[in-house]
């Protein structure tokens, strides 16, 4: 039985476990299916990159204090974060990967760092 190539359909000539007929289908076809089906998950994808670039650049130390206005102004969207910690005392801190941030009072936030060793 002769195989073909899923992403050219040409003959695949090689080993029997051989399933693309070259490295150009085979990434072309691991590309088409890694690709974002939608823009919704790019888009998303991109906000959080631009989160975590602004927390990073207003973070020079691991602890700094900056107002919410500061971070609007460079265009920092509080809708998106990776995840929240809360504390024993119920305090919330919303993260963007290792960058995090906690709302105090008068529109202050509290911008941190933590080491997650992946």
């Amino acid at each position: 039985m002769e195989k073909t190539c899923p992403e050219c359909g040409d003959k695949i000539i090689g080993r029997a476990d051989k399933k693309f007929c070259s490295d150009a289908c085979r990434n072309a076809h691991n590309n088409a299916l890694n690709k974002d089906s939608k823009n919704l998950v790019r888009n998303i994808n991109n906000r959080l990159r631009k989160n975590y670039r602004i927390l990073e650049t207003l973070n020079t130390k691991d602890k700094t204090k900056v107002k919410k206005q500061r971070l609007q102004k460079h265009g920092f969207n509080f809708q998106f974060f990776t995840g929240q910690y809360v504390t024993k005392a119920g305090t919330v801190y919303f993260y963007v990967y290792d960058q995090g941030y906690l709302p105090l009072d008068d529109d202050w936030y509290l911008l941190v760092k933590t080491d997650i060793n992946v």
